[in-house]
């Protein structure tokens, strides 16, 4: 007799009860346990593993222990899944048929102890679809009856709970000022009325001891009194919740609770916060500019483009935007909208700078000049940390072209010439360019520079093949996963760029690959084996 190994998986929406001794979670295992008991002649074996995800939603595939579960499934832990209900596995359709492909992959199967029918069959599916297209219904009209109740309710300003904002305490539908916080809160934004920078204004926070809201969990851990962070304190001040509002997808209503800030020091507040008063775009506390194009790059619509950043894995990446991408919802200007990596961009322009002031100075950019004039022009031109964009009066970008405007006061300056030398034409010029898209990344294409290459794909191709060697010498994928920190699955991916034909590394080396194969590319599609078919590939893109 087959011996079938058993995971009981369970699953409750909501938290409340957990605490309990004996909660939802546990009466599910206990019904699902009796089950793969009364199966023990057909050779159901259960398994000790526990996979519970409790106060987790059915409404998607991101939960901690389901997750677990299928990775057991994959490496052929567990045969078979039991459940009380088809809805405690999910309750999307799409999600359901996910699981059962990989189930099938791993020829493994899942019952649901309190909803009998046999997935084997047409009918058995059948059945199990129709059972999910109810589930996932009754989800989402419950999800739509809830947000209907809390517009109509914060319409009417009324708080719909969630995290006490500092300041206030809760008193059912509505809000109470806590003495106390609401001290912390008005001085917060007399700081920033004072200081016009939150990085400020965070610092004087510190100095004075101001500290976050004080709270204890329903499980009796003591939560908050840290220090204010900068983006706690920008939240702090952006919400109309302190000016006696209630704000729901982008529409500000009047509340019923007490305003901690009188609505017009708010209001003059959030003014300041939108002109820039506080700081100009682009500089950090000291003054020194982070970004030194900051409103001084437009497009062609005469529309300033904003600096913003991104942090990932600790590093700050930032870009030049147009505005409108910063609109939600705004789909036609997202298309034709800009945004460009700052650095980049920034590198280009300067190079662009100090080529026009090398070319143009013999020329006639500088008049009635001497030789020896004209040379310390191009020398220090030239000279390193030489800074060409604090020059810069105007930029404007449009399809394939940059016009760069020079302040001539600050040419003069510094190249230390008289002003009426300098030709006031010579001061604006324009340059070509084209965009080269790798993946998501966009990169601007000075007319005449070299394209370049992707590194990213070149180490990875490299990577590749040092494992396929490794594997060559008698190791298994397994031991280079662990050897190197990366999931088994991801070796086997970077495995495959070591099958690149000789003639596809030349063109990655060249950087004249097309621009939708990159590394994201590769490890989300299948690449022949067979090199004729490659360049085939590579041919008809």
């Amino acid at each position: 007799m087959a011996r079938i190994r058993c995971a009981v998986y369970t699953r409750k929406s909501t938290e409340e009860g957990l605490e309990q001794e004996f909660n939802s979670l546990d009466a599910q295992r206990e019904a699902c346990e009796a089950y793969i008991a009364s199966q023990r002649q057909e050779g159901w074996v259960l398994l000790k593993t526990r996979y519970d995800d409790g106060g987790i939603s059915g409404g998607h595939m991101d939960r901690p222990a389901l997750q677990r579960l299928m990775r057991d499934i994959d490496e052929n832990r567990v045969d078979q899944i039991v459940v009380y209900k088809i809805d405690r596995l999910t309750r999307s359709l799409a999600d359901f048929a996910r699981l059962v492909d990989r189930l099938d992959a791993a020829k493994a199967s899942f019952v649901s102890v309190t909803q009998s029918f046999n997935t084997a069959t047409s009918m058995g599916r059948l059945t199990l679809n129709v059972l999910l297209s109810f589930a996932q219904f009754e989800r989402e009209v419950t999800a739509e009856r809830i947000r209907d109740k809390i517009a109509a309710s914060k319409k009417k300003g009324l708080w719909m709970g969630g995290y006490v904002p500092l300041g206030y305490d809760a008193a059912g539908r509505s809000l109470t000022i806590n003495e106390a916080e609401a001290k912390t809160v008005r001085m917060l934004f007399d700081l920033y009325e004072n200081h016009l920078a939150v990085n400020t204004v965070a610092k004087e926070a510190e100095r004075l001891g101001l500290r976050s809201k004080r709270y204890i969990t329903k499980s009796g851990r003591d939560h908050g009194g840290q220090s204010l962070s900068r983006g706690h304190i920008h939240k702090i001040l952006i919400s109309p919740l302190y000016a006696g509002r209630i704000a729901h997808k982008g529409t500000i209503y009047e509340g019923q609770h007490q305003a901690i800030i009188d609505p017009d020091l708010w209001q003059r507040i959030q003014s300041l916060m939108q002109q820039g008063h506080a700081q100009q775009r682009g500089k950090c506390n000291s003054g020194r500019l982070t970004l030194p194009l900051a409103g001084r790059l437009f497009d062609d619509n005469g529309e300033r483009l904003s600096p913003v950043h991104t942090t990932r894995r600790g590093r700050r990446y930032d870009y030049y935007i147009s505005q409108f991408l910063k609109v939600p919802g705004d789909v036609d200007k997202k298309a034709s909208g800009w945004r460009l990596p700052a650095r980049a961009l920034e590198q280009k322009i300067a190079k662009a700078v100090n080529a026009h002031i090398c070319q143009m100075a013999p020329r006639g950019l500088l008049k009635d000049c001497d030789a020896a004039t004209i040379s310390g022009v191009i020398n220090r031109a030239r000279r390193d940390g030489f800074d060409a964009l604090s020059m810069i009066e105007k930029v404007t970008i449009a399809p394939g072209k940059l016009c760069i405007r020079l302040d001539l006061n600050k040419f003069a300056d510094a190249f230390d010439v008289p002003r009426q030398v300098i030709d006031a034409d010579a001061m604006t010029f324009e340059i070509s360019f084209t965009l080269r898209r790798r993946g998501v990344e966009t990169k601007l294409m000075i007319e005449g520079e070299a394209a370049p290459r992707d590194d990213t794909l070149l180490r990875n191709i490299a990577l590749g093949h040092r494992f396929l060697e490794s594997i060559k010498a008698g190791q298994t994928t397994q031991e280079i996963s662990e050897a190197q920190g990366l999931s088994r699955k991801r070796v086997q991916q970077i495995l495959e760029f070591a099958f690149l034909s000789p003639a596809t590394v030349q063109l990655a080396l060249d950087a004249n690959l097309p621009d939708w194969l990159t590394t994201d590319w590769c490890l989300t599609h299948e690449i022949p084996a067979d090199w004729s078919e490659q360049a085939a590939l590579l041919n008809r893109a």
